[in-house]
């Protein structure tokens, strides 16, 4: 078990395996199934009734918004209740019977807690008061909300510059949080802001802005409805954002057609049993997939060139496959795409690729016959090293067809977490932004840095190098998240003070620098009041659309401060008063926020009023086909490169997957029912055909190491399961297999981590 110096901590926890118990997996997701696994968790948790009546207000228009993923709510959510089981999950954590107070950090040391799993730490239960960790102890003890804040103000005072210092930010957090969070960096002095997206949906946005000059997709709820297509790509959503599964169902009643890229063939595609239907409970469900293309691991660009390939044959054909009108007025880049490629040779690229010709030929003739085309992804497609270019070949597939900026068409990159877009919104971003710094001026007056700051690879280096001496977490599991677990680790020991905003305990409050603080902050379903007026925050879906979110569950401790409250008071003891911005009036009044969020970026006039009910959208040129912004004012066809994967004879592409009982980071059980697995999570997922020709067997027991840059990293302790994958890839679950991915490893442009396409050895 790999430990590290300081507090002998270990990184990993118990990797004894438990009870693995395997079945076939099920052809269908949701069903009656789900919802005695929803009611079982609830009830082990924070009991059924309780539950059951704040479910009732998740989602709704006068309720709080999911704090799992980021998929949008109906215009009008069901009144039987707008959640899916992993969002009662995650509901079940946060109203948890079970408490991390002063008595429980006195009884168990970060060593002790160390040595658990991730799942065990995370049912430790809710945080319930300040708590700090000084540099001669290995328990936690409490520490007043003032003292907390006196201290990190104290640390950061303490610096040579402010660009020691290290910001990151969770996709939880609201967008009143996240703003008055970006506001005190700037201030502070730094835009060392990393934040999750630098390590999911970076590659997105890059790419959808060289190409279509805005980082988000184009597509609303409604659009799914109405695509004729809809291409689901790298992506699992019946288990990472169940209720798209709702959206895909209604697709297919309107005579849609879905086509499914993945490595893995997932229940959740195959077919979506509603369970607040009938047909859904009794009956067989919904078919979703009708065309699934089992592709290789990273070998997305080769199968959508062979596809394009393969319409540009049947438009040369005088077929006309193509939209010309919208290419030739909308676009540029078109004769190069052509020419790039007629340059690919079809045996390749199928070789490549690994999908049948014939079943290719099935996707080219439902493409080829419709306009109304979307294409969903997620980290399937954007952490490898040419993530960017994954997504700009599915951008060129989309404008050849002319599916950019109308009714049921466009780009749908599925956020994984509930506001991360919002944070990105409102200002988080490491990135110097003129307009943004003239906006800061203008409204707070003061000068923003005008440094570049560090995304989440950059400041994991400068903090490994001792350049970074202060680490703050606004939400989330930074250790357990971030690639190669050791190094990560052992930078935030280097540091002087690591800080954590959280409503759970995990790993990263174990894994800390010389000093630590927890600090508690309020549960999406908690009421947040002041002066006994109940107060509302924001989010972004992941189609971005604003609206409220506001909970009504009282408070599991009267030590809870909210996120805007909290940063509130640590700048106002960082500023003692000697700041342009008056920061507790901000901390207390989320309207006055709103106002000056509306001051600083176009898109929120009448903010406060607008957000509540459905919410709004913000601007976006593709969804209406505006590319002005762009080189010669158009929408950009791009060349993009295969991937390179050179393995050796005993050499594997791995990637790293979420299981079913599983959200990001946080484990609520040890199944994964849509693959058949149960009581285990230390598996490796192999083709069969792999498992015989390397001469290993079924449940052997190995290790997993990769080796790049001259550094074995080694991951232990796994059993083959025997899978329906790709001969010469293999999958396992993260965070036991992130460290695997190197630190230097990351896709070009974009910076994030290689998680899904990581070269590997299997040790006997």
């Amino acid at each position: 078990m790999p430990e590290l110096k300081k507090r002998n901590i270990s990184t990993v926890g118990d990797t004894s395996f438990t009870k693995l118990k395997l079945t076939k997996p099920p052809e269908y997701a949701a069903g009656l199934t789900a919802l005695q696994t929803t009611v079982a968790h609830l009830n082990k948790e924070s009991g059924v009734f309780k539950s059951l009546a704040t479910l009732g207000k998740m989602n709704q228009k006068d309720g709080f918004d999911c704090p799992g993923c980021a998929w949008p709510d109906p215009e009008e959510p069901s009144k039987l209740g707008e959640y899916c089981e992993n969002g009662a999950k995650a509901i079940a954590e946060e109203t948890t019977f079970e408490r991390a107070n002063a008595d429980f950090f006195a009884t168990y040391s970060v060593e002790k807690m160390s040595q658990w799993t991730d799942m065990q730490i995370g049912k430790s239960g809710r945080l319930t008061e300040p708590m700090v960790l000084r540099p001669d102890s290995v328990n936690y003890e409490p520490i007043s909300w003032e003292d907390a804040f006196g201290l990190v103000a104290q640390q950061l005072h303490q610096l040579d510059s402010p660009d020691q210092a290290i910001f990151y930010t969770s996709g939880r957090s609201s967008n009143e949080a996240a703003f008055l969070y970006g506001l005190f960096v700037r201030a502070f002095g730094t835009n060392n802001m990393p934040d999750c997206s630098n390590m999911c949906h970076e590659s997105s946005g890059v790419a959808l802005t060289e190409t279509l000059g805005i980082g988000k997709g184009s597509v609303t709820l409604d659009d799914l409805y109405e695509a004729e297509v809809v291409m689901v790509i790298g992506q699992n959503p019946g288990t990472n954002h169940p209720r798209m599964l709702s959206a895909l169902e209604k697709c297919k009643k309107n005579g849609g057609k879905i086509i499914t890229v993945n490595p893995l063939e997932e229940a959740g595609l195959v077919r979506f049993k509603n369970p607040q239907k009938i047909n859904g409970i009794l009956g067989s469900g919904t078919s979703l997939t009708d065309v699934f293309l089992q592709v290789k691991i990273n070998e997305d660009v080769a199968l959508l060139k062979l596809i394009m390939k393969r319409l540009l044959a049947m438009e040369r054909g005088g077929s006309k496959v193509f939209d010309t009108e919208f290419i030739a007025s909308k676009t540029a880049g078109y004769q190069e795409l052509q020419a790039d490629l007629d340059r690919y040779d079809e045996m390749e690229l199928l070789e490549r690729c690994g999908v049948p010709s014939d079943i290719i030929d099935l996707a080219v003739s439902i493409l080829a016959e419709r306009k109304r085309i979307i294409i969903c992804w997620a980290m399937g497609l954007t952490q490898h090293k040419n993530g960017v270019d994954n997504i700009r070949e599915c951008v060129n597939l989309l404008l050849l067809k002319g599916s950019i900026g109308k009714r049921g068409a466009g780009t749908c990159p599925v956020r994984g977490h509930s506001n991360v877009q919002g944070d990105r919104s409102v200002g988080i971003m490491h990135h110097v932004s003129k307009p943004l710094n003239q906006a800061l001026k203008k409204v707070f007056g003061f000068d923003a840095p005008e440094k570049e700051g560090l995304d989440t690879v950059g400041c994991v280096k400068a903090m490994y190098r001792g350049d970074a001496k202060i680490f703050v977490a606004l939400g989330g599991n930074f250790v357990s998240a971030v690639s190669d677990t050791n190094y990560t680790a052992q930078a935030l020991q280097n540091c002087d003070l690591t800080v954590s905003i959280a409503t759970k305990l995990n790993r990263g409050h174990l894994i800390t620098g010389k000093t630590a603080l927890i600090l508690p902050t309020l549960g999406r379903t908690e009421r947040d009041a002041y002066n006994s007026k109940t107060r509302f925050v924001t989010v972004e879906n992941s189609m971005g659309k604003v609206h409220q979110s506001q909970g009504g569950r009282n408070p599991i401790s009267e030590y809870l401060k909210s996120e805007p409250s909290i940063v509130a008071g640590l700048a106002n003891a960082y500023f003692k008063g000697n700041s342009s911005v008056d920061w507790l009036a901000l901390g207390a009044d989320y309207g006055l926020i709103r106002e000056k969020i509306s001051q600083v970026y176009e898109g929120y006039e009448d903010y406060t009023k607008r957000s509540k009910g459905s919410g709004f959208y913000l601007p976006n040129n593709a969804r209406v086909g505006d590319f002005s912004k762009l080189p010669g004012g158009k929408a950009q066809f791009s060349i993009n490169q295969l991937a390179s994967h050179r393995l050796a004879e005993d050499e594997f592409v791995l990637m790293t997957i979420r299981s079913h009982d599983q959200f990001n980071t946080t484990i609520y059980d040890l199944n994964d029912r849509y693959r058949g697995i149960y009581g285990e999570r230390r598996i490796v997922f192999m083709n069969p055909n792999d498992i015989k020709d390397k001469g290993y067997e079924k449940l052997q027991v190995v290790n997993l190491t990769s080796y790049y840059q001259g550094k074995l990293r080694r991951a232990v302790q796994f059993k083959i399961v025997p899978y329906n994958i790709p001969k010469g890839n293999l999958a396992a679950y993260f965070p036991e297999t992130n460290v695997l991915v190197p630190i230097d490893e990351f896709a070009t442009k974009s910076n994030t981590p290689i998680s899904k396409s990581i070269v590997v050895k299997i040790e006997v």
